[in-house]
């Protein structure tokens, strides 16, 4: 097996999270560019109101974030996903047969109230072995950033031919084809051991996530970034329309270019990151790349090839950033403590797309275009100056075995996290395959008179 390759297991995990990530991405974002023009024709609809539909789910989603990722951690990743997916589900029939735009707000309310982007990553970091997490959370990553483009691409579609209701309804078939890869497809982990029996008190969890510098500053960088990428869309639509005269049945093809040439880039920087080791410096520059690419729209005039030059920078920064976020989120946690750490994440991630929403609204009836752009100009280059003092990932040694098949799995388990160096171990269920995550001060002598063998 190579060392840089996936195992069937991670290739499993990879493929059918980063598809179930689509399904309930594209759920949530196809509603994006039509739901304001739809929504006119429901009694009792007000612009804030529509912006409270349009918004609300991140509000659900960041309060609920946290809970559920530490139910994961106590009952395991897949009954909180599938809970999640049914709620999601429910929502979305809600507002299917909604009449109101009240009713509206509360299917995409419960839609957000099926939280489990935290239980998914933190999944996903189960299965997956320390040197080839960034590519399987990169894939992550572009799954989401694809499946964002898709949606400003297909939602207008959609909307035409069956209207608010059948693009719902769509929305929910999407809920049910992730329940389905749930069941059939995603990988379950086994537990060792030391995840019941030195499981920590859950105050002593969010203590200790929420108190440890470099998660702050993976957290404020979620609730940025995420912050950002809603704000704009306020404005840049604006500036395509207005200033460009682009047509608004158009942008969706401009979106997936930017989106889509930018992920080219976005991969190979990523590899060379990890490569050279670079993953902090490369990281920076991202930032400040998004802080320049705004600088320069909110100053690029009527200019078309500067807008799209902008436009496209900061997307290929914000895929970056999107795919290596999580990636330092998971190397900076253990197994025991992954779940609240992603909660807490995933609550400043989508907190960050609630207030984008609301406080970027505000910024644009009072400073329009250039006031949304000025100010997340200005938290990304405050995002700058906090990263600085960041830690760079650290660098772990992965090891597999072959386990003796007639020893149970969670005795071996039991053996490999006892011993000196064992950062995590992970044995799948199905397989006679055991992967250990060491550091430099693990002796591999260490492993002889174990039932398990190097591969």
């Amino acid at each position: 097996m190579s060392r840089t390759g996936f195992s069937a297991t991670e290739t499993r995990a990879v493929v059918s999270l980063a598809s179930l990530y689509m399904a309930r991405m594209l759920g949530l974002f196809m509603l994006l560019p039509v739901l304001a023009l739809y929504a006119r024709d429901l009694p009792g609809t007000t612009p804030v109101l529509v912006g409270l539909a349009l918004g609300i789910y991140g509000l659900s989603q960041a309060c609920l974030q946290l809970p559920l990722g530490i139910l994961s951690d106590r009952v395991g990743r897949k009954p909180v996903i599938l809970g999640g997916l049914v709620v999601f589900l429910v929502g979305s029939l809600v507002a299917a047969f909604a009449d109101t735009i009240h009713g509206i707000i509360a299917g995409r309310a419960l839609q957000g109230a099926g939280a489990i982007a935290s239980t998914l990553m933190a999944l996903l970091a189960d299965v997956t072995r320390e040197h080839n997490r960034s590519k399987a959370m990169a894939a992550i990553g572009a799954s989401i950033g694809l499946s964002f483009a898709l949606s400003l691409i297909i939602g207008p579609p959609i909307a035409g031919w069956a209207g608010l209701q059948g693009l719902f309804l769509v929305i929910a078939l999407l809920a049910g084809v992730g329940l389905l890869l749930t069941v059939y497809v995603v990988p379950t982990p086994v537990a060792a051991p030391h995840a019941v029996v030195r499981s920590r008190p859950l105050g002593e969890l969010l203590r200790g996530a929420l108190a440890d510098r470099q998660l702050q500053r993976l957290d404020a960088g979620a609730f940025v970034l995420h912050f950002i990428m809603t704000a704009i869309f306020l404005a840049v639509p604006a500036v395509l329309a207005d200033t460009l005269g682009i047509a608004r049945e158009t942008h969706g093809r401009i979106y997936g270019l930017l989106l889509g040439t930018s992920f080219l880039l976005m991969a190979p920087l990523m590899v060379i990151a990890e490569r050279r080791r670079r993953v902090k410096g490369f990281f920076i520059g991202a930032v400040a790349l998004i802080a320049l690419s705004l600088a320069a729209l909110a100053g690029a005039g009527d200019g078309r090839y500067a807008i799209f030059a902008a436009l496209w920078l900061f997307f290929l920064a914000f895929n970056f950033l999107e795919a290596t976020l999580p990636s330092l989120l998971s190397r900076s946690t253990r197994r025991e403590n992954r779940g609240t750490a992603s909660g807490i994440y995933s609550s400043f991630q989508f907190f960050g797309a609630f207030c984008g929403g609301s406080v970027g609204g505000w910024t644009l009836q009072h400073a329009g275009v250039p006031g949304v752009l000025a100010l997340c100009a200005a938290l990304a280059a405050a995002w700058v100056l906090w990263s600085l003092g960041m830690r760079g990932p650290e660098y772990l040694r992965s090891i597999t075995l072959s386990v003796d098949g007639d020893t149970p799995l969670a005795e071996v388990a039991a053996q490999l996290d006892g011993l000196p160096g064992v950062r995590e171990v992970l044995v799948v269920a199905g397989e006679s395959i055991a992967y250990i995550q060491v550091d430099d001060h693990f002796d591999d002598d260490r492993l002889h008179g174990l039932p398990v063998r190097p591969v």
